[in-house]
């Protein structure tokens, strides 16, 4: 059920709902919980940019890939590991994760978090910028899913990418699909995010969901 207000972008929600629920929800308890929470906090702890998927959010692309039953997966930005750790929770003990950041200081953080999680041996952090280890990477394809939430004035680049290596019903899941109210902005940033959705909307079947920032997701045509 929806109503006028909320069809136009009002929200029910506030700081106490949402810490219900994502405590009830898409905590950080279980055998993988200790590398979530360090991997959560370390922007206050260490210094790193506060901008990784919310609990909710991570919890989210862990079930999608679940629904999926990916076992091959490419994820764009690590930053400190959150939402590899969330996604390397859905895959077998044969999966594999490859995610992809550009700073070392980051990915070392993540490497620590994957450790504490208990799930190194499922995913290998790629160091520099992505587009120069995407040739390689295609080796290792087609992939059942792939998650971009990296610098937004690639994204069009990133989901070209996407849909080329793909398996058919194969998941697309872009963060940021709001590019954080600034969609509809002419920057060049806003203009790649736009032509990300455009192309998803041609090479999949494609809803973007209302997370606070969007979350575009596709399934390969």
């Amino acid at each position: 059920m929806a109503d006028l207000d909320s069809r136009q972008g009002h929200r029910y929600d506030s700081p106490e709902i949402l810490a219900y629920l994502n405590g009830l929800h898409a905590g950080h308890a279980g055998d993988h919980g200790s590398g979530l929470a360090a991997a959560f906090a370390a922007p206050e702890l260490q210094g790193l940019p506060a901008i990784q998927v919310g609990m909710s959010e991570g919890k989210l692309l862990t079930m999608l890939l679940r629904l999926s039953s990916a076992k091959k997966v490419v994820e764009f930005g690590t930053l400190a590991g959150y939402s590899a750790i969330r996604l390397a929770q859905a895959l077998p003990s044969a999966g594999r994760l490859w995610t992809l950041e550009l700073e070392e200081k980051y990915a070392a953080v993540a490497r620590e978090n994957l450790v504490l999680a208990g799930l190194s041996q499922r995913v290998e952090v790629l160091v520099g910028p992505a587009l120069d280890a995407l040739p390689a990477l295609e080796a290792e394809g087609p992939f059942d899913a792939i998650f971009i939430d990296a610098d937004k004035g690639q994204y069009d680049l990133y989901g070209s990418w996407a849909a080329a290596n793909l398996r058919l019903g194969g998941l697309l899941l872009v963060d940021n699909a709001y590019y954080f109210g600034q969609l509809l902005d002419e920057t060049p940033e806003a203009v790649a995010v736009r032509r990300c959705h455009e192309e998803a909307a041609q090479a999949f079947d494609t809803v973007c969901i209302p997370t606070p920032d969007g979350l575009l997701l596709g399934i390969k045509k």
